[in-house]
């Protein structure tokens, strides 16, 4: 849990042997082949030994040099809970799956966007020159432009950003293209697809990514707390800029003080959590995807008994009239009883109403997660969760109402009176060269359905109140993203991407995206750049240097460097940089801060004696903070975000939508495919869960050879089983088993708990694509990737986002030959082009 992990010194890896030790490759370019000693593999040059301070997304940490080399790894002394993922950081600059030079897949080369698409996967390249890939990118865009418009060019879809304010890879991208032309954008994200568009119509704002009421408040206010499906133990070691880690002390109080029985901490959950095993704590066994039931049958006990805030219903709340008589079952005729919930949810009605009574009781901080609303319909989990919060009447008290954030970016830390960095911008203000019509054609798309508009072009679908016409799609460009990892159901997208006639990636692992590409340009690793970064996320706790920890290996690029050296070929590079070198840059984002932290009253060195000196700064700690007391005390003055400026329980903008799949206000929808008895149970009883892993950042890490194996199970993901599925089917600890559904199939390690409720299992989101057969729809999965097996629906009219948490599957001990896990190297380079271009001059 919120254990100060000790530091296991990392022995030096040998990584570098086997990646230096490149065959020479033969090059295709305007003067059909460059001399083969130029594209020889590069070492390292620089010789400096010595400690760099530097930070991630998993934490600050010391990298210790020996020759130019990055040998060991020691955690940042200010940061008392470091991760033990920090120890595999070290590792995405060295290992087998690093992207060494600018690739082009065979067949492309030979036939360009007119190329055998159904050879994608096949993981066969073609190194050329980095003059020669970024000559074709130019000119697939300027084609793609002037035959089809902007419609056609998708480049909207970005992951995680790196760290550091100015090398952020998808904002770098935005601004390239965007001084070249307009193209197709997306909507939302994975994370918070169906929360993040219900939630402004309901609360007033995303809610999702805000900060938390301050954890001392909560600790001395709370009575209860109730955490919704949501593990921030496990969650917290991650954040989107350097994690401090600061919450995890105050986890530790919390453990104190339910071991002192002084505050009561209930999981609602169907797998016992780091957090439960760390804080302790009673757990509610929920069965998967029927939490709707179980809130509205506490919302009926809240009711029917008499125990909720009349009061603040009438003064902060807006349409729980209308709500009522669906809760009653006047509306449909049925009644929202516990006894009606203990049929769905599998907990027991007495149960259910002594949950509600608990909740009543005192003041109750109400934590919920993201992974309930990446399911079938998971706008109806976000909507209830704040109407439950509402019947309560505590929201805008300390140690009470609701929360979605509390997994995520140091939530709950005490923010810092400190200023903030701006960053790099993707908009520079210089018109671009093209800007063509979209032809009738939406220019966004939701994210979650891009595979579906790749699929589906002309086709119209419904999304947040607007009418989105899906375009033909014919190139796409994903930079620092790997949707070979975001999207669901993978044999359909391989078979959708099939129609792409160009992709490009920028990227520094061989991940799947990579290989389904056509154009792979290498990019630097954070640790191979120089950069800046707030310290802590919601704490704000100071800013971080990331000087540069080791030189950039192979011919690697700095994506400012890639992107300024395309705007070059269509005349924006100056526009691109504004004349300023990266450490300008760097320069101006520090002074900007410094001078924003003038008229806070904190004073910063100048920037020289910053960078050359230690490299941080620790701000003074700001005031504890309640989410929402502001509008409890003004709700006149300081109104919620929302159409009314109260917390609508019912919405009439969202009714007046006419969605058949989310109405006016929170209700109960059956599942396409449920455990538990539900829809297609009987052919696959195991509900998969696909939540955030344990040792990974999403896919970042997976790649990292030694920091899986500490996890991984005979070279495979782990799936987790509960004690009685396994037993039912024979499967030990372990084994190598295979899971499967009518959508596909993968291999993976089976870890065999009691933590698990039987009818459910886990595979963690982030385990690398690793198809048996590259390229090839159905083919089996030899590492574990849960997307394999999800589905590609939307989440409702509304949202239209991932359902992840909506799959069901089987699960069999694998019998035969286990395969050699694919997906961890790089591609088969092809090293002779002679036989590929005979008619060539090769002299």
């Amino acid at each position: 849990m919120a254990t100060q992990y000790l530091n296991k010194g990392v022995s030096r890896r040998r990584f570098l042997s086997g990646m230096v030790a490149a065959s020479a490759a033969t090059v295709v370019g305007a003067s059909l082949l460059a001399p083969r000693k130029a594209m020889a593999a590069s070492e390292t040059q620089a010789k400096f030994t010595g400690e760099v301070l530097s930070g991630s997304h998993w934490g600050a940490f010391r990298a210790k040099v020996e020759n130019g080399i990055w040998v060991d790894t020691v955690p940042f002394e200010k940061d008392l809970h470091p991760t033990p993922m920090i120890n595999g950081v070290r590792e995405v600059v060295y290992n087998p799956a690093r992207v060494k030079y600018p690739m082009v897949r065979i067949d492309w080369l030979k036939h360009g966007f007119k190329s055998d698409t159904t050879q994608r996967g096949d993981n066969r390249f073609v190194r050329v020159p980095w003059s020669q890939a970024l000559d074709f990118f130019y000119h697939e865009m300027e084609r793609v432009q002037n035959s089809f418009g902007p419609s056609a060019l998708y480049a909207g879809h970005t992951g995680w950003q790196s760290v550091g304010k100015l090398h952020s890879a998808g904002t770098m991208m935005s601004r390239a293209l965007g001084l070249h032309g307009t193209y197709l954008g997306k909507m939302g994200d994975y994370s918070t697809g169906a929360a993040q568009v219900v939630l402004p119509y309901v609360a007033g704002a995303m809610e999702v990514y805000e900060q938390q009421t301050s954890w001392p408040l909560v600790l001395e206010h709370s009575d209860t707390i109730v955490i919704w499906g949501s593990d921030p133990i496990k969650n917290l070691q991650v954040g989107w800029l350097v994690p401090d880690h600061s919450p995890y002390a105050y986890y530790q109080q919390l453990a104190e003080k339910v071991k002192n029985n002084e505050i009561k901490v209930i999981y609602v959950d169907p797998v016992r959590s780091e957090t439960q095993k760390a804080v302790g704590g009673k757990q509610i066994p929920v069965n998967p995807q029927t939490d709707l039931p179980l809130m509205l049958a506490i919302a009926h006990t809240l009711y029917t008994q008499n125990l909720y805030n009349k009061d603040f219903i009438a003064d902060y709340t807006t349409g729980f009239n209308q709500f009522v008589p669906y809760l009653t079952g006047e509306k449909d005729g049925v009644e929202k009883t516990p006894e009606w919930a203990e049929k769905i949810c599998g907990i027991e009605a007495d149960d259910i109403r002594a949950l509600a009574r608990q909740m009543a009781s005192g003041r109750t901080q109400i934590i919920g997660g993201w992974c309930l609303q990446r399911m079938q319909h998971g706008e109806q989990y976000a909507w209830m969760l704040v109407v439950i919060a509402a019947m309560l009447g505590q929201i805008g008290l300390p140690g009470g109402g609701f929360g979605f954030g509390w997994h995520y970016n140091d939530a709950g830390s005490v923010t810092s009176n400190g200023p903030l960095m701006s960053g790099f911008s993707g908009v520079t203000g210089v018109a671009p060269i093209h800007n063509g019509s979209y032809k009738g054609y939406s220019t966004y798309i939701p994210v979650a359905r891009f595979v579906d508009c790749i699929e589906n072009p002309g086709k119209t679908i419904q999304w947040n109140g607007h009418d989105v016409k899906f375009p033909e799609m014919k190139m796409a460009i994903f930079c620092g993203n790997n949707p070979f990892h975001h999207h669901q159901d993978r044999n359909k997208m391989i078979k959708a991407w099939r129609k792409l006639e160009t992709v490009v990636s920028v990227e520094h692992q061989w991940t799947a995206t990579c290989r389904f590409a056509d154009i792979v340009l290498p990019a630097t690793t954070t640790h191979e750049r120089n950069d800046i970064e707030q310290y802590g996320n919601h704490s704000n706790a100071g800013i971080i240097a990331l000087p540069k920890v080791v030189e950039p290996l192979f011919e690697a690029k700095d994506d400012f460097d890639i992107f300024r050296e395309l705007c070059r070929r269509y005349n924006r590079e100056e526009a691109f940089t504004e004349g300023k070198t990266q450490m300008e840059w760097i320069e101006q984002i520090y002074n900007g801060a410094r001078l924003q932290g003038r008229g806070l009253g904190v004073r910063m060195p100048n920037f020289k004696k910053f960078w050359e000196g230690e490299g941080f700064i620790e701000f003074p700690e700001g005031k504890e903070w309640v989410r929402h007391e502001s509008f409890r005390k003004e709700p006149d003055l300081e109104p919620l975000g929302t159409a009314s400026g109260l917390i609508e329980i019912y919405c009439k903008t969202i009714a007046d939508m006419g969605y058949d799949d989310c109405q006016g206000h929170p209700m109960w929808f059956e599942k396409t495919e449920r455990s538990h008895g539900g829809p297609r149970s009987n052919k696959f009883p195991l509900n998969m869960q696909s939540t955030h892993p344990n040792h990974r950042l999403h896919s970042q890490l997976c790649s990292s050879t030694e920091h899986r194996a500490t996890y991984a199970i005979a070279d495979r993901e782990p799936v987790y089983i509960s004690t009685e599925d396994a037993k039912a089917r024979s499967i030990q600890s372990g084994d190598v088993v295979r899971v499967f559904n009518d959508r596909g199939q993968v291999l993976a390690g089976a870890v065999v708990t009691d933590d698990f409720k039987s009818g459910v299992c886990r595979i963690h989101e982030g385990a690398w694509y690793s198809p048996l057969e590259g390229g090839k729809p159905g083919t089996l999965c030899t590492y574990g990737d849960p997307n394999v097996l999800t589905q590609d629906i939307g989440s409702s009219k509304l949202a239209q986002a991932t359902i992840a948490a909506s799959a069901q599957v089987e699960i069999e001990k694998y019998i035969g030959k286990v395969p050699a896990v694919t997906g961890f190297n790089g591609p088969k380079e092809v090293t002779d082009i002679n036989p590929l271009f005979p008619s060539m001059d090769l002299a």
